[in-house]
């Protein structure tokens, strides 16, 4: 009686004791190992003498899947503010339009710029708006953010986790797959180097396109220096945003191959 009892209490139990059988769990727990949408993988945040460098390789996956090599990881969400995404690239995308609109709606139904609190703890609302998502495994994104700071005159970059506490980093940010092998990399050149906010654009370039290459050797999901496209590549200084230029990434990427 007691397990029959146990039996109707378990609808696929039942099923499976009147001779059906399902493969609904099955699929379920495949659903949970396989993310849906596409992922983007590596983005580094290197600070230089005179602002931050943006560096993304432009791979985009879905499963185990090479879905697109030409995505955009480094997106603008005001003139002085950039966000470089790994992760769920349409929660992520859409996240930055929903952030892109808000500050534009503060800055003209209050005839002021949004704060710097004002726009980092927007980034945070936002990660956790998305965490129901992120706890059944079918989404979540992590930021990293840089911003030129008006009022401190210099150069800044955050960072989140997946429930959108917020962390400023002296040096360099990451996120992505690929980050995730990289860290100790960036403390071993800030150590034996010095520190990035010491550097010229040149050797910060030429660090984050070479630490892009490292990840890729260790992440099959990062694009590195010999995919057919370059890395992409902005910088945010006290003029604003600015893209390197795709001939400065191409032959620069030539040299490091050789």
């Amino acid at each position: 009686m007691e397990d029959q009892n146990r039996i109707h209490g378990d609808l696929f139990q039942l099923l499976k004791h009147r001779g059906v059988e399902l493969a609904l769990s099955n699929k379920s727990s495949l659903a949970a190992e396989e993310p849906l949408g596409t992922h983007g993988t590596t983005v580094i945040a290197l600070k230089y003498d005179q602002g931050v460098l943006n560096v993304a390789d432009r791979r985009a996956i879905a499963g185990g899947t090479i879905l697109y090599e030409e995505a955009e990881k480094i997106l603008k969400l005001d003139d002085y503010t950039l966000i470089a995404i790994a992760g769920s690239y349409s929660q992520a995308a859409e996240a930055v339009r929903f952030l892109n609109h808000s500050v534009k709606y503060y800055a003209r139904s209050q005839l002021q710029e949004m704060s710097l609190e004002g726009k980092l703890a927007l980034v945070s609302r936002v990660l956790t708006q998305s965490i129901p998502s992120v706890l059944q495994g079918i989404g979540g994104f992590l930021p990293v953010v840089s911003i030129y700071d008006s009022i401190e005159k210099r150069s800044r970059i955050f960072f989140y986790d997946v429930l959108g506490a917020r962390f400023e980093s002296r040096e360099y940010g990451a996120a992505g797959s690929g980050a995730e092998k990289i860290r100790g990399v960036l403390n071993y050149i800030v150590r034996t180097r010095g520190p990035f906010h010491e550097m010229s654009l040149e050797e910060t370039l030429r660090e984050g396109l070479h630490l892009l290459d490292v990840a890729s050797g260790l992440d099959p999901a990062t694009s590195g220096l010999t995919s057919d496209m370059p890395p992409a590549a902005k910088i945010i200084t006290q003029d604003g945003i600015q893209d390197i230029p795709p001939e400065r990434l191409h032959n620069l990427r030539k040299e490091l191959l050789r």
